[in-house]
């Protein structure tokens, strides 16, 4: 097997301890050095010397949870050639793992070249990225709070959800409100309605008929209280965030022109893949990393599966996102493709084909720096005119019809 690198390491990382292997290749023998560090700043700039003493030029370390991240920092500063590797990708034989081994193997791998690198962003788009995912952690948690006061709600027999669209909006928060300070006659509390409210008042009185105790008093204050906290942290992580947009504000409003994707969505998906295309050699490639392409899983000749492949799964939820508001979008592609693909591969298939047409999309413009263009609602008639005929005719002689093609233009 050919050799790639004469002076390689690799790194088996814990939280506690990482497990350094340095193998030098001469032309008659190959040595190999192993040792142990702490994960303390001290601890990893002693890795470093030693990795420098060695003459060491490419390091191989797995992708551990967020272990790893000091590891790569403190190595980055030097001129190291880092690797990032996927667990699942360089496993070991089954039975025979330990700290060492592990180390060991990484840096047989890595000497002849047999680690593909995963994707590492830049310190600015790594942070950006921290930022927006802690964002979405956030609404998931204020989501979380709602939906126990709305099981709070049913347990009085409140059925405000029922009536109102968003319990938490000017008129629900209103009476919410009202019942945590002690209101429980229904008239009052519906009087709090602003007068934007659909629902007719006798039915709102009745939806707020209920039996409010302490404890759901106590419960809704709680919860209220969280929503409350939780909205002010967001709209700090929003200022923060519109702070550190400064290097990616052209590559955002460049994706902001696709549709069903706005400011927050494309801030989401440029912090995800960055703004360098280079480093995916086509559009498939992308996807194939993002998880939005079917896995490959054939034995004798038979497909077993065509689920998607494990992914970027901040990536993959956001781009299901934009596909179902995309959709939306009456006259465009993205509606057409999803009508296309429902009606025999299902709802789901069809959306995640959009959601994959968006990332496509996105990839083209950031390699190009050019504006989304739509291909319009009847590309796929354009494209498909003879294989649509020859569909339709077989469609007609189904149902005993004899079909004879004659083109307009020999007809007149």
């Amino acid at each position: 097997m050919e050799l790639l690198h004469q002076r390689c390491a690799g790194l088996d990382v814990h939280k506690l301890t990482v497990v350094g292997c340095v193998r030098v290749a001469s032309e008659s023998k190959v040595v190999t050095e192993v040792k142990t560090f702490k994960t303390t700043t001290q601890g990893l700039l002693a890795l470093a010397d030693w990795l420098a003493e060695n003459g060491v030029t490419h390091v191989a370390m797995e992708a551990t949870g967020v272990y790893w991240k000091p590891v790569w920092h403190v190595l980055a500063d030097g001129e190291l050639q880092l690797i990032l590797a996927n667990a699942a990708h360089v496993k070991n034989v089954p039975g025979r793992k330990t700290d060492v081994s592990d180390a060991v193997w990484l840096a047989e791998l890595l000497a002849h070249g047999l680690i593909r690198a995963s994707f590492v962003p830049d310190a600015a788009t790594a942070a950006l990225r921290t930022l927006l995912r802690t964002r979405k952690q956030l609404v998931r948690e204020k989501t979380r709070h709602a939906q126990r006061i709305h099981k709070t709600l049913e347990e009085a027999n409140i059925k405000l959800d029922a009536v109102l669209a968003d319990v938490l909006g000017k008129s629900g928060r209103a009476m919410l409100d009202a019942m945590v300070a002690g209101e429980s006659d229904p008239e009052r509390l519906a009087a709090l309605a602003h007068k934007g409210v659909k629902c007719p008042p006798e039915q709102l009185r009745e939806a707020l008929r209920g039996r409010v105790n302490e404890q759901h008093r106590f419960l809704l204050r709680t919860h209220l209280g969280l929503i409350d906290a939780l909205d002010a942290a967001i709209a700090s992580m929003d200022r923060q965030v519109e702070a550190s947009l400064s290097p990616f504000r052209d590559a955002v409003e460049l994706v902001s022109t696709i549709p069903g994707v706005k400011a927050l969505g494309a801030q989401g998906i440029v912090c995800e893949i960055g703004t360098d295309m280079s480093r995916f050699p086509t559009a498939g490639h992308l996807l194939s990393w993002a998880g939005m392409c079917p896995r490959n899983d054939e034995s004798a000749g038979k497909r077993r599966s065509t689920r998607l492949r494990k992914g970027a799964p901040w990536l993959k939820t956001l781009l299901v996102q934009c596909a179902w508001a995309a959709i939306r979008k009456k006259g465009s592609y993205p509606q057409a493709q999803y009508l296309r693909l429902k009606s025999r591969r299902g709802p789901q298939k069809a959306i995640c084909a959009v959601a994959a047409s968006i990332l496509t999309a996105v990839y083209h413009i950031l390699k190009d720096g050019t504006l989304y263009h739509d291909l319009g609602p009847d590309h796929f008639h354009r494209r498909s005119k003879t294989t649509q005929i020859r569909r339709l005719v077989t469609r007609l002689q189904h149902l005993g019809c004899n079909v004879e093609i004659t083109p307009m233009h020999a007809a007149s």
